[in-house]
């Protein structure tokens, strides 16, 4: 007798009925829950996977180095601090070579890395995370401890000092779970999605309004600096046909025409206040060219590439430095025209270039955080951090968010770069991961980590 087909069971009817959305969200879920373990390997590839889900790995052919209550410790000590602290526990005849710069090149996110191969140990870290004397004094300072006890020591007294944030990734990977919860975690997956969707979208329209606010506020004044620029071409009295002229002098004239011309496209084009750093750095190349032209024509030396003057850019190319101090605030060496430095040599105020604020007219560095793009592209990523420290403007420069609103590449006032936990990728300074265990390239001396008659005594 032929069998009648039973009935699909009620649990089977259930999930039938589920949304599309929820299904795939389960599907997703159940595929990651229930996959089976990674065969063991001592791979770079396969340790990062590892470092990319938990803070902490073991070898299982080290096993006996660090028992897994101890991991287990570890691991919660670290994810529990919110700090990207990678620790790695391998077998002593782990290859050493490049293994830090590989490691952090698989794992990709921005973190401090530890690693305890056999009765050694070493560690690197991103600047932007730890330095790498901070580094080499915590290395140090554990040399000649018990796996657990070193591990344990290295990691308090690194999250005392670090920073950064712990990456998303952690927590992902887990063992079986219940069809009910995963049901139950898909439905929420789901709701908090559409949640989230909204509260992005929102957001994004506010911050979509404060950056086109923010570009206007920009634009006055970028646009005073370019016609402040063309009024000096006009005052300029050069013709390319003039009796002395030659073919040097002609270019710097070309140069700064086409800086004018270039400036005003640039500005035309801009979108977002990171934008406006083109049309001044144009600007900044301009006025040198303009420099450049009166020294040839004045037979004087030519000048050397100066930043701007810090009062006010459209006073041209610097001379020299002079001390200053804002108000309220510590003493530094600014780059300064002629006429400023005369004017502080005298005990005068220096011409202050001032913009509109709701509380009327202010110097730019104590204007607000929007004007960072401008003196960016004027003074570039490298001097910038010295002149603004202390102001308005740096303050709002060094917090993590600044760079989300009005771009980055100002220079480093302490949160510069990819901060710990960020998935950079291969984007980071080698030097920061290079040598290591006996491989040459360590920090600072460009010795090895711990060698004979190298900087940190000790010798694995």
């Amino acid at each position: 007798m032929k069998a009648v087909p039973r009935a699909a069971p009620a649990a089977v009817r259930r999930a039938q009925s589920l949304p599309a959305l929820l299904l795939a969200v389960l599907a997703l879920v159940a595929m990651t829950a229930f996959a089976p373990g990674a065969t063991a390997a001592t791979g770079v590839s396969a340790i990062a996977d590892a470092l990319r889900k938990s803070p902490v790995y073991v070898d299982p052919a080290a096993g006996g180095q660090l028992s897994a209550v101890d991991a287990r410790a570890l691991t919660d000590r670290i994810e529990a601090s919110g700090k990207p602290v990678f620790v790695a526990v391998l077998p002593a005849g782990h290859p050493t070579r490049n293994l830090f710069t590989d490691l952090r090149t698989a794992t990709g996110i921005t973190g401090l890395y530890a690693v305890r191969l056999g009765d050694r140990f070493d560690a690197r870290a991103d600047s932007s995370v730890l330095s790498r004397t901070a580094v080499r004094n915590l290395v140090t300072s554990v040399q000649g401890e018990s796996a657990g006890t070193q591990l344990t020591d290295f990691t308090d007294r690194a999250l005392a000092t670090m920073h950064g944030r712990a990456p998303s990734s952690w927590g992902s990977s887990g063992g079986g779970t219940s069809t009910t919860a995963l049901i139950t975690t898909a439905a929420v997956l789901v709701a908090g999605g559409l949640c989230a969707y909204t509260l992005v979208r929102r957001s994004r329209r506010h911050h979509e309004q404060g950056q086109r606010a923010a570009l206007e506020r920009l634009r006055v004044v970028v646009d005073e600096d370019i016609t402040a620029f063309g009024e000096e071409l006009d005052r300029l009295d050069f013709h390319p046909a003039e009796a002395g002229a030659d073919d040097a002098m002609r270019a710097d004239y070309e140069r700064a025409l086409d800086a004018y011309e270039q400036a005003k496209q640039y500005m035309a084009e801009a979108r977002r206040p990171e934008d406006v750093r083109a049309v001044t750095r144009t600007l900044e190349d301009g006025r040198f060219s303009l420099a450049q032209l009166s020294a040839r024509r004045a037979g004087r030396p030519l000048p050397a590439r100066r930043p701007p003057c810090f009062f006010d850019p459209r006073h041209g190319p610097s001379v020299t430095d002079a001390d200053w101090t804002p108000p309220g605030g510590a003493a530094r060496e600014v780059p300064v025209c002629a006429a400023d430095a005369t004017r502080l040599a005298d005990g005068r105020d220096p011409a202050v270039r001032e913009v509109d604020t709701d509380q009327g007219r202010r110097p730019y560095w104590d204007a607000g955080p929007v004007y960072g793009p401008w003196a960016g592209g004027y003074f570039g990523g490298g001097i910038l951090p010295g002149l603004l420290v202390g102001t308005l403007l740096g303050s709002a420069m060094a917090t993590p968010a600044y760079a989300a609103d009005y771009g980055t590449g100002y220079g480093d006032f302490g949160a510069g770069g990819y901060q710990g936990g960020d998935v950079s990728g291969a984007d980071f300074d080698p030097d920061d991961f290079g040598g290591g265990f006996g491989d040459g390239g360590g920090f600072d001396s460009g010795g090895d980590f711990g060698g004979s008659g190298g900087d940190f005594g000790g010798g694995f």
